[in-house]
This record gives C-alpha cells, sequence and structure tokens, in this order.
C-alpha cells in the first residue's frame, strides 16, 4: 500500500499535514508493507528536508500512489481519477461552493474518505483539529479583548512557534476584574480551557458566576444543557436536548448579562435554539463586549457572527442597534473574533495532533481489512457513485438544492 502527502494548493495557503515526518515514521515501522512518498511543498510547516532526513522520498509522483493524502479540498484540476483521497471536502453540508468538487470526484472514479466523517461505531469523531481551534481561538479573543480597550497588544497566533509560545504571552496579561464564559466540553471547548486554566484564571461554578462579584477574572464553562431549558418547564439533560433540540429554548441571557467576554466553543445542531438573537443584543442588560466564536456558524446561534474573519484581519465589530459591521474599537460594537481556519495559526502543533490520532485510528484499518469500520463509515464515494450513508447528498450534486 503506497500513501502519498499531496501540497496543499488551496489558497489562503494552509501550512498544515496530515502526516508529519515522525508520524510516517511509525507507519513504516509498525506495517511493512505500507510506503510513503511526499509530494514537494514550498509551504508545508514541515519541510522536505525534514522528510527526506527520515528517509522518505521527496517527488512528484502522487499518480503512483494508492491513498492520497491532504487537508483541505484539492483543487479539481489537480485530482487524479481512480485514487483514494483523504481531505476536508466541505460537501457533507451541502455546502453551494464545492457541489462541483463533489461532482468531479464522481466523474474522475475517487474514492472520497473525509476527514470530518471519519468516526468510531458510535459516530465519535476520531481525528480532528478542533482542540487547536479552541487554543487558537481562546488566545486571538484574549488578542481582541486588549485591542478593543487599548489594554494590551499581544503578537498574532500565527506569529508564534507553539501553544507554550502562546501560554507564555497570555501569562504576561495583567486582566482586568472580567468574568470569561466557556460553552462547550468537547475538543474545541477543552481547548480554550487549557488555555484560561494555563494563565491561572480562577474557574467558577455556574450559581457564583451569575450571582457573585469578584475581585480577580474568573471562567465560567457551560454545557447546552446550562443554556438551554425545556419549553414545558420539565427539567431537562444533554442527552435529551440532542436528541430533541426543538423542545428547548434559549437559557443563555442570564448569562449574558453578566459576561464580558465570551468564548463560543459549542456544537451547535439543527434544529437547536440560538445561544443569543440580535435582539438580545439590543437589550441595556445585554453585557458581552467581545466574542471569540470559535464555533463560527454565520448568521447563527451566535448572532454578532455576520461573517468569518480572516488570520490576516480577525476581528470586527458588531453594532447591535443597526445589526451591521463597524470599526470594532467603537463604543458601542461587540468585538468579533470569528476566524473560522484557526488551527492554521498553530500549524505544527495541530499537525502532531492531527498525524498522531490519523496513525492510530485510521492507517491500521488498511491492514486489517477495515474491521472495525473506519473506512466503511467514512468512504462517501465509490465506484462514481455516491455511497449509501452518503446518498442524501445526491440531489446536491444533481444541482437540486
Amino acid at each position: 500500500m503506497k500513501f502519498g502527502i499531496i501540497r496543499e494548493r488551496k489558497n489562503p495557503p494552509d501550512r498544515r499535514v496530515v502526516l508529519t515526518p515522525e508520524a510516517c515514521t511509525q507507519i513504516v515501522a509498525k506495517f511493512k508493507d505500507a510506503k510513503i512518498i511526499v509530494e514537494p511543498s514550498p509551504i508545508r510547516v514541515f519541510t522536505d528536508k525534514e522528510y527526506e532526513s527520515k528517509g522518505f522520498q521527496v517527488a512528484s509522483e502522487m499518480e503512483n500512489c494508492d491513498v492520497l493524502i491532504g487537508v483541505k479540498e484539492v483543487p479539481i484540476d489537480q485530482l487524479i481519477p481512480n485514487k483514494q483521497y483523504f481531505f476536508f471536502s466541505h460537501t457533507i453540508k451541502k455546502q453551494p461552493y464545492n457541489r462541483n468538487l463533489l461532482k468531479a470526484v464522481l466523474d474522475r472514479n475517487i474514492e472520497l474518505y473525509d476527514h470530518e466523517v471519519i468516526t468510531n461505531s458510535s459516530r465519535q469523531r476520531l481525528v480532528a483539529f478542533g482542540r487547536y481551534a479552541g487554543i487558537v481561538g481562546a488566545y486571538n479573543g484574549f488578542r481582541a479583548y486588549g485591542l478593543k480597550f487599548g489594554l494590551y497588544q499581544l503578537p498574532k497566533a500565527e506569529t508564534l512557534v507553539d501553544q507554550q509560545a502562546l501560554i507564555s504571552e497570555l501569562r504576561k496579561l495583567i486582566l482586568p476584574n472580567i468574568k470569561i464564559l466557556l460553552t462547550g466540553r468537547g475538543r474545541v471547548g477543552n481547548g480554550a480551557k487549557e488555555m484560561l486554566d494555563a494563565m491561572g484564571i480562577k474557574k467558577v461554578k455556574v450559581s457564583d458566576y451569575l450571582t457573585e462579584i469578584f475581585q480577580e477574572p474568573v471562567y465560567c464553562q457551560i454545557d447546552a444543557s446550562e443554556y438551554n431549558r425545556r419549553k414545558d418547564g420539565v427539567r431537562g439533560n444533554k442527552a435529551d436536548f440532542f436528541a430533541h433540540p426543538g423542545d428547548y429554548k434559549s437559557n443563555f441571557f442570564r448569562f449574558a448579562e453578566v459576561t464580558d467576554f465570551y468564548i463560543a466553543g459549542h456544537f451547535y445542531g439543527d434544529g437547536a435554539p440560538y445561544l443569543f438573537t440580535r435582539e438580545d443584543t439590543k437589550h441595556p442588560n445585554f453585557g458581552i463586549k467581545v466574542v471569540a466564536d470559535v464555533s463560527c456558524d454565520i448568521n447563527g446561534p451566535v448572532a454578532t457572527t455576520l461573517r468569518a474573519s480572516t488570520i490576516a484581519e480577525p476581528i470586527y465589530g458588531y453594532d447591535p442597534i443597526t445589526e451591521s459591521e463597524i470599526d470594532y474599537k467603537d463604543p458601542k460594537a461587540i468585538a468579533v473574533m470569528a476566524v473560522d481556519n484557526l488551527p492554521c495559526e498553530l500549524p505544527r502543533d495541530a499537525s502532531l495532533g492531527f498525524g498522531d490520532a490519523f496513525v492510530k485510528n485510521v492507517i491500521p484499518a488498511f491492514f486489517n481489512g477495515d474491521k472495525d469500520g473506519v473506512l466503511e463509515r467514512a468512504r462517501m464515494t465509490k465506484n462514481g457513485k455516491l455511497t449509501k450513508r452518503y446518498a442524501y447528498l445526491q440531489d446536491y450534486v444533481d444541482g437540486k438544492v
């Protein structure tokens, strides 16, 4: 089995890679039939020389490989027919901008495996960059807070080498006695929590967060069961919420009244209530002044997120009155950091973590007959057709939606 590590060609450039030189070394040591070729890249965070130093061939010979592995979408004109590909296709939600990509995959008889749907039998994701989105998102949120109020200036995350460098910068800060709210307890939320804890910010329970005044900055981490409640008044729980989101309404405003800085690291599912609406932001008691929307659902559950921002220009302002974008330093603006490709700012750390998970959970499936069904669940296309699990995308491919 010959694996090819393809060069990332999407713009803006992405320096991450699925398999680092160390990950490649682990693969060939464990699986004697595995061979790896690395396509040359001038932007990859791990250089061609780093792969060559580990004994791997760096060559433009992807057509000689069986399985081609990348991070972002492959440009249509670069797709090689009759190959197996791994990358984030951004098609599973019928994203309009990638319909032609999925159509080209089918036309060229490519077997597509989307990283986003590599799961175990319980539908839990096995490989993801979410932790690093949370890490960088929290850092960027503190950077936005300092810039919004002229308190301090942090360097951009992309200029720092790794997570420890980010933490070192954050530890230098002298923060006012603000309340910081974090939603989500998954990879993203817990990645952000790592940063808050590393800064030594005190974590408080919900009841104290809502009622107490503190003489130091504090944070509170909550999940769906704490910012939603059943419409019928019956006590709910997180499992019931995810099973029946339409039975719930938001109970978030009580947090918005006492929060200064909000980090959105939750998962938002179809049919769930918005955390806060544009009408909520108009209320005189709405207290949030800075939002780090790591989840970045446009015009969605975090109403201040009008658009995704960029690594180059990560912050914009939201005017609650006009519901439009303004300068984030304007006194009436809520500052919004909504970069949608945050792990790109920490490419080395993100690649290391993702590669470890890929080696552990995906690579063995090629050599054990896919005994756990990992490849079967993630295979979107085969023999020029959508697989049964992804047949719901047919009307999307046909241009009917």
